[in-house]
Parts: structure tokens; C-alpha cells; sequence
């Protein structure tokens, strides 16, 4: 797990959005990273979903930002374990291949607005992540 930041951990409260990026491709996330923390956010990486499960911190992330294609567990099966732990969560799924989106309209009926198409440039990443913490639920 990889934490960054530009603030100091007592400055963050909930001026600083929090954000987790569990992704398997560890290049992703430092591109992920760097794009948000120049943006003020702060931003935790995990590239296991088993980790991310393991350490996800209910009512703590602003945003989970989930890659949908993963080795071990999937995304949309890592979103819904982390749903029953916090039900207020928000989530962007990122991924390469977009038949992904057919699949989530039809077997996981979610009620997530954000999906990320990689490649992703950062001003389209930041655009999705500002647009989904700002959406009104």
C-alpha cells in the first residue's frame, strides 16, 4: 500500500478529498497519483484487491477508484464487499475494455455514475473524480 500526499496528515480533515486507487498495474498508479496529488487530494494505492479489502477504512475515502480487470478478484466483486462494509460509498471504475460497461448494466444492476475508459488522460481523470465528489446522491 502506497500513501501520498502534499499535506500534512493533521491539514487533511476533510479539506484534502480522500481517495483509494486499487489497481493491479502499478505504472497506473503512480500516473493516478501523481495527476491527483498535484490536485490536492490524498491518495492511498493498493495494487491487491485482497490488501484493499483488507484495509479499506469504512466512511474514510471521498472516492474508491476500482480498476475492473484484476487478478484474484474483480473489481465489481471487490465493490460490493466494500459496500456491505460502508454503504455510503463512492466509486469510479476504471478499465480498458469497454465491454465491461454492458456486462456491470446487466449482472450487477449498480447504481455507479463513474466509469473511467483507460487510456485516461489526467485532465479527463480529474474531470470524472471532481464530477463524482461533487454528484449529489
Amino acid at each position: 500500500m502506497t500513501t501520498s500526499t502534499l499535506t500534512s496528515e493533521s491539514d487533511l480533515d476533510r479539506k484534502n478529498p480522500r481517495i483509494l486507487i486499487v489497481d493491479d498495474d502499478k505504472d497506473a498508479c503512480i500516473f493516478y497519483t501523481e495527476c491527483l496529488v498535484d490536485r490536492g487530494f490524498y491518495v492511498t494505492t493498493v495494487n491487491d484487491p485482497f490488501e484493499a479489502l483488507s484495509s479499506f477504512k469504512p466512511s474514510y475515502y471521498d472516492l474508491v477508484i476500482i480498476d475492473i480487470r484484476m487478478p484474484k478478484m474483480n473489481g465489481f466483486e471487490l465493490y460490493e464487499r466494500m459496500k456491505k462494509l460502508d454503504n455510503q460509498l463512492r466509486v469510479c471504475f476504471i478499465t480498458a475494455f469497454e465491454e465491461y460497461y454492458s456486462y456491470i448494466k446487466e449482472q450487477f444492476r449498480l447504481d455507479v455514475q463513474c466509469f473511467i475508459r483507460k487510456p485516461v488522460t489526467a485532465k479527463d481523470l480529474i474531470k470524472n473524480i471532481y464530477s463524482e465528489i461533487t454528484r449529489k446522491n
